[in-house]
């Protein structure tokens, strides 16, 4: 008799803990039909993820509004059978396809991480193409030879660049500071202006004008320094999104290689 009172209890406190466990897996009941907490938890994490906030009560409670919201109007659809039509049907195969393929290339990323190795080359592959000086350079555009070597005359009887540069320079961005050009490594520059510029010695201008495809310049050198290079750790995150995004370009050629289809590619 005392198993039996046992198992009847055993049955009571399960069928009144069933109800309390559905409600803790669902934010909400709509007209019967459950809103599940992990709708809610995914379209928090894609949130936090998408915007770098932190999760929040605020954010939980915008998150439970909008879900709720989103059941009863789609409840709403489906009662005046919206389900039943074409576009509907369309747009549910493209949004099947988007799902499928996000889910691909998560899949791809997490199979294929960047390693710590694949940043080191790519760093150590940046720096050896970067120049290893920096210049700081004014100059002074104008449209014509005749008046690049008639500023030169100028400055050879003591006139001073940066006046000259603000009354003639026909370079917007430069032209009202003097022609100051700031920091900035050679090969920023147009080749010949670049050419021209690392032959100077500090404090030089060029006494022939210089031609590119902006017109004639003149050009003063400031200063030389060598270039800042930041260390690996501060581009780690640029470095590890670069290589990232490398991998899935090519995961997505390659895929699109093997595919068998009369379709022709631009």
């Amino acid at each position: 008799m005392k198993k039996l009172q046992i198992a009847a209890s055993a049955v009571v406190l399960s069928a009144a803990l069933v109800p309390a466990l559905a409600v803790a897996q669902n934010i909400a009941l709509v007209n019967g039909k459950a809103v599940p907490k992990a709708r809610m938890d995914m379209m928090i994490e894609q949130a936090t993820k998408q915007g770098n906030q932190p999760r929040t009560p605020e954010m939980e409670r915008q998150v439970k509004d909008a879900l709720v919201m989103r059941e009863i109007f789609a409840q709403e659809a489906e009662r005046r059978g919206l389900q039943r039509g074409a576009d509907y049907r369309t747009q549910m195969d493209i949004a099947r396809q988007g799902i499928l393929i996000r889910e691909l290339f998560l899949d791809f990323q997490k199979k294929n991480p960047v390693t710590d190795a694949e940043m080191q080359a790519e760093y150590d592959k940046y720096k050896g193409q970067a120049d290893d000086k920096e210049y700081q350079a004014r100059h002074i555009l104008v449209e014509s030879e005749d008046e690049a070597k008639g500023l030169i005359a100028q400055l050879k009887s003591g006139a001073k660049f940066d006046e000259l540069a603000k009354k003639s320079s026909k370079d917007p961005g430069s032209g009202q500071n003097g022609g100051d050009l700031g920091w900035a490594a050679a090969s920023s520059y147009v080749p010949e202006f670049s050419k021209a510029m690392v032959q100077l010695e500090k404090g030089k201008f060029t006494e022939a004008p210089v031609k590119s495809q902006f017109g004639w310049h003149v050009i003063q050198l400031e200063d030389v320094r060598q270039q800042q290079f930041p260390s690996l750790d501060e581009v780690k995150p640029q470095l590890r999104q670069s290589l990232e995004q490398q991998k899935l370009t090519k995961f997505q050629t390659d895929l699109r290689e093997k595919a068998r289809t009369d379709y022709k590619f631009q």
